[in-house]
Formats: C-alpha cells, structure tokens, sequence
C-alpha cells in the first residue's frame, strides 16, 4: 500500500540556524520530497537570534549541503532546488513577543493554516516558547486546522522538573498537539522491533521470563565529549541517554502485545512498562549501578584528552561519561530477568544494540560428551546502528565423528536486502509530525516513569564524594562496570561482534 503524502503545513524551526536543522532536519525534508511523501505545499519558516532575511538562511543551507561526503547542489538535486524556493527566516530574540506577532503575519499570510513548530533549541526555553506561542493564539486549532509542536530531547534534568515542564506545557496545550522527539525512534531497526517480536510466533513464544535469561542494551560512543564540555559536566551519561534513548529501546522489547497500532495503543503498552520499572532505595540504587569519566588516552590514532582536563570541565568534576545499570521490569512477563543498561563515550566501538540471552537448555542428553563447556546460550542480537540489522546465535554440530558443538551466527543487514539510502532518522519523525501519528513520540507519563526509574541514582551521586572510576579511551568502560554483570555470573556482550561479522561475511 503506496503511502499517503502529508498535508500542506509551515514547518516553523526555532533554532533554525543550528546544526541540527542544517545536519538533521533539512537533509531529512529533502530526503521526503525526493520520495513523494512532502510536496510543494511544504514551506519551512525558520526562526533563529542570528541577524538575516531569506536569502541568507537559504545561502547558510546551500554551503552545508554542498560540503556533505555526497553534496546536495540545487542545480543537480530537484528536490532541494524546488524546497529552498520555499525557506524563509524571521531572525530576533524569540523570548519577546515581536517575533511571535512575525510568526502570526507570516501564517496568516501562508496557503494553509496548518502548522507544526519545531523546537530545536536549549531545553531552557521548552517552557517559554509554548507559553508565548498559546500567548498568542499560535496553538488555537480552528476550522480543521492544526497546530503541533515537536521538542526534542532532553525533556527535564529529573523528575522534578520533568513534572514541572509537563505542567508547564500541557497547561496551555492538549498532548494530542505534543510530539516529544527521541530521535532513536526514527531508527529503521527500532522501528522493526515491534514487527519482529509480534509478527513472528516462534519469537513472540520465547519472549518472557520462561525462556529469556537476560537483556543487555548498549549505547557506544567512540567520540569524546569534544567541545560540548560546558553541556556534558552539567548532563553527564546517566541524564543525556538512559531515561530517553535507552528506555525507549527497553520499553519496545518489553512492552505487551498493543490491542493494535495506532499511536495510543502502542504509547499506553510502553508506559506501562517503564512505570513498572523498579524504583530501588538508595541501597539498591548503590549496588545496581556503576559509572565511569575516561581517561587520557589514545583513540583510534587520534589522541583524547582527559574528561576533567576538557575545556569548560571542571577539574573537580564528578560527572560521568560512561553509566552502567541493572534493573528490572516487574511485571508477570519479566518477573526475575535483568536489564542491563550501559553507555558512554570514548569507547571501543560506536555501537548500539540490543542483545536478548535466551536460557542454556538442559544437559541430560549431553551428559557423556564435552559439548556442556562449548554450548553458549542463543542471543537474538538487533544492531540498532550502525549498519542496522538482526542476528540469532545458535549453536549447530561441528563436522566430524565426534559429537562437538560450534556457536554460529545468522545475520540478516537492512542494506543487504534494501535501498535505505542516506537517511538521517528524522524522516520517519518528521511525516509522522506532519500527519499526526504520535506511535514514534514519548507522552508524559512515559517521560515521568522513566525520570522516577533513574532518580535513584541521580540522589546517591550527588550526595557522594567519590568520583567515577577511571576507564581509558577505547576500552568497554571501567573495571566495575564488568563486575556488575559477572557478579551474577554474566558476561557483557563484546562491543562490535556484530559488525565484525557483518564486514567478513562480505569480504
């Protein structure tokens, strides 16, 4: 089935002079319009405290694209010749009201009424610009017209102000017209987790505690904090990617069947689980968690320079770069299976997967033989990026008299089988905005639930005096970080086996 191209709608980004608009958003907007899904009734509106008119938005967009590994001209590239006709830009202070009264007359002015605002700004001014748009009648929806704003990440610090900024924002708006962005969500592979485990019977009946030993999710950095050292000592790992990134991938794989799929069928399932999350004591908090700042180092022939020696760090940081936990989601389904969660920067390989350990079978036929040492658990691996995929390790006999077992490795890669092209993961987000299908977009009781989880651990940091443990630049993390898992008998799955594979199974 062909699908749908979105409706006429003005695309106004705040912060539209930004690098996510420009690495991001646009190359996302013309990657639709090559395919048919926006048309010429699309107009972007940029909104951004950087003096210019039109033209120079457009001349800004121009020289990024050009410079791309595979450059957008407008001479060879039609869709991006036909959109920049329709770019314009209102530059000011967009805590004031003259710019909001700008926006209006431009709207007005516009073919279509429809509009969805983009907040691709400091998470400081979430609050203050929803206040000023409902200010100024920009959220009236009127004769079938609509209004909707998308924010992105990170939504709060904790669940405080979590709390607070919901309060703030659904207090002048209905969260039907609220697309909380987690850009993760956009991912093709993502995406698949639902079709996999619910489109699949010999999946779906293996997925509970009866037969899954435990879950390991990933996020992996190779980069550094880089210049972002001023953003990074104030967020550190735990805030920047476990209640967003890496909770929305932990609630896909635990979530229950929806009744089907539209966007509140699927919202309300993964809520439930991340409200059903453990909450630990402090004591628990302490004993299930682990964090890490990397060391100065050398990284791939490039050499890092220490978390606490990077500009705008404070030399007394105690922020970590690097998080690992152990949580459970108690529910009848996962009662007694461990999650366990770790990210961080400067690591051995850019890498985020999911890795699902099934249970080790019984041995009784095996008794007489050595295969009992060989045999490694099944895991269903889904490499998230890069290079999205799936693969099962199963174990088969290897060729010989003698009875003896072998771990091999079924892999299945989007690019092998499809044209995914250059895709930025936004492209998916960006329709859905335009249509109003919220599936990929966080509610607030998720966003809380998912605060509530890691709080825990945000109040025994703070109150601690020591410091992360050290790891160094291209390692797996810190030392505690494998005795968190090994305590119970757990190994951590090595960081890039998947791709490792991938790239010698075409070689």
């Amino acid at each position: 089935m062909a699908t749908a191209p979105t409706p006429p709608v003005t695309l106004v980004i705040f912060g539209a002079s930004g690098d996510l608009t420009r690495r991001l958003l646009v190359p996302a907007i013309i990657n639709l319009t090559r395919s048919g899904l926006v048309g010429d009734d699309l107009h972007i509106l940029g909104v951004g405290i950087e003096p210019g008119d039109d033209a120079s938005l457009v001349t800004r967009l121009d020289s990024f694209l050009a410079g791309l590994e595979e450059p957008v001209l407008p001479e060879k590239d039609d869709a991006w010749r036909r959109l920049r006709e329709r770019v314009s830009y209102i530059a000011g202070d967009f805590t004031k009201d003259e710019i909001f009264l700008s926006i209006k007359k431009r709207l007005e002015s516009a073919h279509c009424s429809n509009a969805a605002f983009y907040l691709a700004v400091p998470p400081q001014f979430f609050g203050p610009i929803v206040e000023k748009l409902a200010e100024h009648g920009l959220t009236r929806e009127v004769d079938g017209c609509f209004r909707r704003i998308a924010i992105e990440k990170p939504f709060g610090t904790d669940l405080a102000s979590a709390r607070a900024l919901n309060a703030c924002i659904l207090g002048k708006v209905a969260e039907s017209q609220v697309y909380r962005l987690d850009h993760f969500l956009g991912k093709e592979t993502v995406q698949n987790i639902l079709t996999a485990r619910f489109a699949n019977m010999m999946i779906e009946a293996l997925w509970n505690n009866n037969y899954i030993d435990h879950v390991q999710i990933t996020a992996a950095e190779t980069v550094d904090v880089g210049t972002r050292g001023k953003f990074y000592d104030a967020t550190g790992a735990l805030r920047d990617m476990v209640p967003n990134h890496l909770f929305q991938l932990l609630a896909m794989i635990a979530m229950e069947a929806p009744n089907g799929f539209g966007a509140e069928a699927i919202r309300t399932e993964k809520s439930k689980v991340l409200s059903a999350l453990r909450i630990y004591t402090p004591e628990e908090a302490t004993e299930h968690a682990v964090r890490g700042t990397y060391t100065a180092g050398t990284l791939n022939g490039s050499n890092i320079t220490a978390f606490r020696e990077t500009k705008d760090v404070s030399p007394d940081s105690k922020t970590e770069t690097f998080v690992a936990t152990k949580l459970y989601v108690d529910t009848w389904r996962w009662a007694g299976v461990p999650f366990y969660l770790r990210t961080g920067k400067a690591m051995t390989a850019r890498d985020t997967e999911i890795v699902v350990t099934f249970r080790q079978v019984p041995f009784a036929q095996f008794r007489e033989t050595d295969v009992k040492r060989n045999l490694p658990p099944n895991k269903l691996v889904i490499q998230v990026q890069p290079d999205e995929g799936l693969s099962i390790e199963i174990s088969i006999k290897a060729p010989g008299l003698s009875v003896d077992t072998v771990p091999v490795s079924l892999d299945f890669r989007y690019a092998d089988k499809f044209d995914i092209g250059k895709m930025t993961g936004y492209e998916s987000l960006l329709y859905d905005l335009f249509i109003g299908d919220q599936t990929l977009f966080q509610r607030a009781d998720g966003i809380e639930a998912g605060w509530a989880a890691v709080q825990p651990f945000l109040d025994i940091w703070a109150k601690s005096a020591e410091r992360p443990d050290p790891y160094a630049p291209g390692s797996m993390g810190p030392a505690s970080a494998e005795d968190l898992i090994r305590k119970d008998g757990r190994e951590w799955h090595e960081l890039g086996v998947m791709l490792h594979n991938q790239t010698h199974n075409k070689t």
